[in-house]
């Protein structure tokens, strides 16, 4: 989910000031367009979870008069571009990881909702290629690092429509895989699973696509599609093998309306 502003704002203005005829004179530029997307999407409930779990798929974009929007990836954190010059951005970012409950691990530990605050960096090779890193503190829940990287071939027609695709690696700190798929020895009794405490380093492997169509001058579709494969600590966990899987899956229908821009 992402709400990502295309470009800053930007307002400038001259002056000529006269004792006897003052002059003024101004850059004015075109009115934004908006572009709102709402619907569902279904994926893990935490991470290495088995089966799928509802929730809202929500992206905004804005662009100024005839620009197109830019790309941003569905499975992206909430981020706000505060720095781009030369291809690069930079800015801040905000995480949210599930809770796992304790009847979704018998007797294991509860690791609570997670806000995740952070940052990002993203690089454009120039059309067709983009490069992001967002790097995020869990605050609560697990209380561990984690870091996303990928990579996009973006292709499109303007606004009429965007496809893209890219691989995706995931990496966490060892509190961080400990929260989801270590056994601390005092749960390794009750649980009935051998004491596991994970290291941390490459968690997932995995690629992502979406696919953005408009409709009509103002409706249109976004829909995506995304697969993570647990790897070396957290795909040897045996949390995952009791009560979860390796295969990583999330999915998003969504629709999209335009409005601004002076319409």
């Amino acid at each position: 989910m992402i709400v990502r502003l295309t470009r800053p704002l930007a307002i400038a203005s001259l002056a000529a000031i006269g004792l006897s005829s003052p002059v003024q004179a101004q850059d004015v530029q075109p009115p934004h367009r908006y572009r709102v997307t709402l619907g569902p999407q279904v994926g893990p409930r935490y991470p290495g979870a088995d089966g799928a779990n509802i929730t809202p798929f929500f992206d905004l974009a804005r662009a100024r008069g005839d620009e197109q929007f830019v790309f941003s990836a569905a499975d992206e954190s909430f981020g706000l571009s505060l720095f781009q010059a030369n291809g690069f951005a930079a800015g801040p970012v905000l995480g949210l990881e599930g809770s796992r409950r304790k009847r979704d691990a018998l007797g294991l530990p509860r690791v609570g909702f997670t806000f995740e605050p952070g940052g990002f960096v993203q690089y454009n090779f120039g059309e067709p290629l983009r490069a992001r890193v967002e790097v995020r503190q869990g605050i609560g829940g697990h209380k561990g690092l984690t870091s996303y990287a990928g990579v996009d071939y973006v292709a499109r027609d303007r606004d009429e429509w965007l496809f893209a695709i890219g691989p995706r690696l995931t990496v966490s700190n060892g509190r961080y895989q400990r929260a989801y798929f270590g056994v601390p020895a005092d749960r390794s009794i009750a649980s009935g699973l051998p004491t596991y405490r994970p290291s941390g380093g490459v968690q997932a492997v995995g690629g992502t696509a979406s696919f953005i169509k408009r409709l009509t001058p103002h409706w249109g579709v976004y829909t995506y599609g995304k697969y993570d494969r647990l790897v070396d600590d957290a795909g040897r966990s045996p949390v995952v093998r009791a009560y979860g899987s390796r295969n990583q899956w999330s999915a998003g229908l969504a629709a999209s309306y335009t409005f601004g821009g002076g319409n």
